[in-house]
């Protein structure tokens, strides 16, 4: 299906009730009969347009659109009748209760200039803010708030400070599929800035206003406080450098390219404007939704599938959803031509997972479009990151006669850039950084400060230190059977400890290419338990490090008493063999994690022996955090817990039970 022969992502049923239902009704609607003189919302004369059927007492969604058509057609005439002073003195303080109060003084400026893409623009981050502040409105009553905003909206707790009635209004500008649905079909892009009524725009904040009334008389009768959650800060994402030319090109690219849909081409340049502005949230909003129409057009074509590039009937809106997309299998069992489409290598499948769904990534369409995020400080790395994949997809889906934009001086850095992309939020990546945090924490040990072996006497059963020095072999000898799986250039036979485990080893191995798509629950399941295993490792590192340090200074001090100083004596002979153990378990989990792709190969029952082990490892771990801490400190015992742990490793290396083992 052609991008140009597209005129409406909005299947006829959703077209009429958005579009047409709302203008059957006509004539005119006196506001005064919704707003008292003092400003107030008059709920009960909002909610008598509602209607009822009449088999289960269910809100009719089509006579209720109908209805409240000129009550919505009124209230915009009113909003584009007052002056900005006038509305701020009247509405400003009815909208403290979201927390955004400038957002909604921003769309009442919206409705003045009724530019469409503003305007849907105006009901996105309305939507999303009004979400965040029903969900705190929420936690005044209840204990963990919905995710869905349908949820929301049907919850008892909201009926509770506001009234049945009053949620029903709601449900039917933005809370149910079989209503007008607003948020769901701006948020996954199927309505063109043309097909949003502004009216509605301005029914949704004169709602939010009345909202507020209600909310300030439940407050004081109750003298409960609200209290609103912290947004979500995003950290540790890197900076693209994009300058005007560069957004210059890639608004040229828009006009051109398969990817846009002509009728989406407002969005696509009113996004790229926001960007240039410096208005970060904004641009990301207006993208996001674009990103998935295009994406739906190519799964809709590859899939022959064209009718799902529409929204489906209007009681039930059934979405081609980013997860769909990137699925392996479509939902009849198909497999899903979309990802051969895209490429190898699977850079955009692999960008998008990490910025849209895996739960430690940033989730940015879930925590803009639910209100997580602070719009006011969206930050500029974030915008970076979604305009240039965007300009990648642009070009990876352009005519040949585009090969002029492609090899451009700044675009073809971020087509290889994009080219070169790896997952950073998937389990494998995650562990990856865990262990290479953890190998840096254990390489600190020898820099830690110790009293020089001179001024320590002889403590009784530490003389010959010779469980140390059994641990240190028994450390070497699991190191030699494991050799002929770690790189070649990493070993010396000499000192097999020192020249083996090594963080430039663990940076070798980690910087093995492992894919990261359609992981089998086998292998995440093996994944929690490694990530576990190196956390516990770490914190035993953290520890380590702090009671060092804090001793040292005691014992410099001449603060330790006879049985602390004995103590201390204990750790630091333990920390002599505590060093190569972690360093082996880290070099273990990471060989295990290159291979982790054969653990589908093992029997049920051999893979349950398999999880077994590792969660022995596991036990030997917590058990060290317990041992090593400030509390407890029981040096002695991690010697005797150190042996059986280590017996037990090279028992399962030596029966070939590992998945490294498996790849020979």
């Amino acid at each position: 299906m052609a991008s140009d022969s597209v005129t409406t992502c909005l299947s006829p049923p959703v077209h009429y009730v958005i579009c047409k239902l709302g203008f059957e009704k006509k004539g005119t609607y006196d506001i005064n009969n919704i707003l008292s003189e003092s400003g107030e919302v008059c709920w009960q004369a909002v909610t008598e347009h509602v209607c009822y059927l009449e088999s289960d007492q269910s809100v009719d969604y089509i006579k209720s659109i109908r209805s409240l058509g000129p009550v919505c057609e009124s209230v915009n005439l009113h909003f584009k009748s007052l002056a900005k002073e006038q509305f701020v003195i009247q509405y400003a303080l009815w909208f403290r209760w979201t927390n955004c109060t400038e957002l909604f003084l921003e769309v009442f400026d919206v409705l003045q200039c009724t530019q469409t893409t503003e305007v849907a623009l105006g009901i996105m981050k309305l939507t999303s803010c009004l979400e965040r502040a029903l969900g705190d409105v929420y936690l005044l009553i209840g204990k963990d708030c919905p995710f869905l905003l349908r949820d929301l909206l049907a919850s008892e707790q909201l009926a509770v400070v506001f009234g049945q009635a009053v949620m029903n209004v709601l449900k039917v500008f933005i809370g149910s599929p079989c209503g007008l649905n607003l948020r769901n079909v701006l948020w996954h892009g199927f309505a063109s800035p043309q097909e949003i009524p502004a009216k509605y725009c301005a029914m949704l904040l004169f709602l939010t206003a009345g909202l507020g009334q209600l909310l300030q008389t439940y407050l004081l009768q109750t003298k409960c406080i609200l209290v609103h959650r912290p947004y979500v800060i995003f950290i540790g994402l890197d900076e693209l450098d994009l300058n005007h030319e560069t957004l210059s090109i890639a608004e040229e690219l828009v006009k051109l390219s398969s990817f846009v849909l002509k009728t989406m081409l407002p969005f696509w340049m009113a996004a790229l404007t926001a960007f240039k502005q410096s208005r970060y949230a904004d641009c990301v909003i207006l993208l996001l939704p674009q990103l998935e129409v295009g994406l739906r057009l190519l799964f809709t074509t590859t899939n022959k599938c064209p009718n799902r590039l529409l929204t489906a009937e209007v009681n039930f809106l059934s979405k081609v959803s980013y997860d769909l997309m990137l699925a392996k299998h479509l939902d009849n069992e198909e497999v899903n031509q979309l990802p051969a489409v895209l490429g190898e290598p699977a850079m955009a499948r692999e960008f998008l997972w990490d910025f849209l769904n895996h739960q430690e990534g940033p989730r940015i369409r879930d925590r803009l479009s639910h209100g997580e995020i602070n719009l006011e400080s969206f930050p500029r790395e974030v915008a970076n990151q979604i305009v240039a994949f965007a300009i990648t997809l642009l070009c990876r889906f352009s005519d040949e006669g585009m090969f002029a934009f492609k090899e451009h001086m700044l675009i073809k850095p971020l087509m290889n850039c994009a080219s070169c992309y790896r997952s950073r939020f998937h389990p494998i990546s995650r562990l990856k950084k865990q262990v290479l945090e953890c190998m840096k924490s254990v390489d600190l040990w020898p820099e830690l400060p110790t009293v020089p072996e001179e001024h320590i006497q002889i403590i009784k059963g530490l003389e010959g230190n010779t469980e140390a020095s059994t641990l240190t072999l028994m450390i070497s000898e699991i190191i030699s059977q494991l050799q002929q799986y770690m790189p070649q250039n990493c070993y010396s036979s000499d000192d097999p400890v020192s020249s083996v485990l090594t963080e430039r080893l663990l940076i070798e191995l980690c910087d093995t290419r492992i894919c990261t798509l359609y992981c089998p629950r086998r292998i995440l399941e093996i994944l929690v338990v490694l990530r576990k295993i190196s956390t516990q490792c770490h914190q035993v590192s953290q520890q380590v490090i702090a009671s060092t340090e804090l001793r040292y200074t005691q014992w410099m001090n001449k603060t330790l008493r006879s049985r602390q100083r004995h103590n201390y004596q204990r750790m630091l002979n333990s920390i002599k063999f505590l060093s190569p153990v972690l360093r082996l378990i880290l070099v273990l989990i990471t060989l295990e994690l290159v291979n982790v792709h054969l653990v589908c190969k093992k029997s049920p029952f051999d893979y349950q022996q398999y999880l077994k082990f590792l969660k022995l490892v596991l036990q030997y771990a917590e058990n060290l955090v317990t041992y090593t801490s400030p509390e407890k400190n029981k040096w002695d015992e991690t010697m005797e817990l150190t042996n059986k742990a280590l017996i037990e490793i090279r028992k399962i290396s030596g029966r070939r039970q590992m998945l490294m083992q498996l790849a020979t």
